[in-house]
C-alpha cells in the first residue's frame, strides 16, 4: 500500500509540547480531497497542512478534522520549519500559493515570519449565542473572519470556560477572546468549535485580526503578543498596513511514515 511522509511540528514553540502541534505531509501530487480530509481526521490535530512543489514554490492546503480551511498560521509556521531547516536549508524564505492568496515565510535566526493578510474589521453588536457562549458580555466585539470579543483584563480571558455548544451557532466565525496583557501587549484564546477544533492551542491566523485592532489601540507597530492556551504560545507581531507580520519559533516533535 502507498504510503507518505509525516511530520509533527510544535509551532509558537521553543520547546516540544508547547504551542500549536501541526502534522505537515508533503506530496508530489495532490491525493483526492477526501484521502485528505481522512488523514487531517485521523491525526485528530487541529491542522494538517499538505503541501507540493510549484512553480518557484509551493501550492499549500490544511484540514481540521472536520474540514478544509481557508487560512492557518500554526500549520504555516510548521510547513515552513520544515522546507527550511530540511528540504532546502540554505534558504532563507519560502512562498505558497493558497487558498488566501500568496503567502510568504522568511527566516530570521531561529524565527519564522508569515506575511499574512490583516483584518480590521468593524465593531458590531455582541451576538446573543457569543455572549451566551462565553457567559461574558464583551468590552466590544469585532466582526471579521471570526467574532473578536475584547475583555478587560487577561485573568478575564484566562478564566473563561465557554459553552461550545453556543459558540458553534456563530458558524461560519470563530471566536477570538483578547485583552492586554499583565506581562506582554495583549493575550488571547481561540475557540472554533464548529470546524472541529473546541479550543486551538495557538492561533496564528487570529492575530490578522488581533494586530491591527492592537496596534491601533496601543499606538505601537510591533507588538509582544501571548496565546494564553493549556499549551500556550509566544508570537511577535508586526502591523504591515495591509499585512500582519507574525513570529515564532518551532520545534521538532515526530516524524515518520503513513499508509493510506
Amino acid at each position: 500500500m502507498p504510503t507518505l511522509d509525516i511530520f509533527q511540528i510544535d509551532a509558537f514553540a521553543d520547546a516540544v509540547f508547547r504551542g500549536n502541534p501541526a502534522a505537515v505531509c508533503p506530496l508530489t501530487e495532490w491525493l483526492p480531497e477526501e484521502v485528505m480530509q481522512a488523514i487531517a481526521a485521523e491525526n485528530n490535530l487541529s491542522e494538517t497542512a499538505f503541501f507540493v512543489p510549484a512553480n518557484d514554490g509551493y501550492d499549500l492546503r490544511w484540514f481540521t478534522p472536520a474540514l478544509e480551511v481557508e487560512l492557518c498560521g500554526h500549520a504555516t509556521l510548521a510547513t515552513a520549519y520544515l522546507i527550511l531547516t530540511r528540504l532546502t536549508p540554505g534558504d532563507d524564505a519560502v512562498e505558497f500559493e493558497t487558498r488566501s492568496g500568496r503567502l510568504t515565510v522568511t527566516r530570521d535566526g531561529d524565527r519564522f515570519f508569515l506575511d499574512f493578510p490583516a483584518y480590521r474589521g468593524e465593531e458590531v453588536a455582541c451576538p446573543p449565542y457569543l455572549s451566551a457562549g462565553l457567559g461574558v458580555v464583551p468590552r466590544a466585539v469585532v466582526a471579521g473572519p471570526n467574532y473578536m470579543a475584547v475583555l478587560e483584563t487577561e485573568a478575564d480571558v484566562a478564566g473563561l470556560r465557554p459553552d461550545m455548544a453556543a459558540l458553534e451557532k456563530l458558524h461560519p466565525r470563530g471566536v477570538i477572546v483578547t485583552a492586554p496583557g499583565e506581562m506582554c501587549d495583549f493575550v488571547s484564546r481561540y475557540f472554533g468549535p464548529s470546524f472541529g477544533v473546541p479550543e486551538d492551542p495557538v492561533t496564528g491566523s487570529a492575530h490578522c485580526m488581533l494586530i491591527p485592532y492592537w496596534a491601533k489601540r496601543l499606538e505601537k507597530l510591533s507588538l509582544d503578543a501571548r496565546q494564553i492556551s493549556a499549551r500556550g504560545g509566544r508570537l511577535w507581531c508586526e502591523d504591515r498596513g495591509d499585512r500582519a507580520g507574525i513570529g515564532g519559533t518551532a520545534v521538532m516533535y515526530l516524524e515518520g511514515r503513513i499508509t493510506v
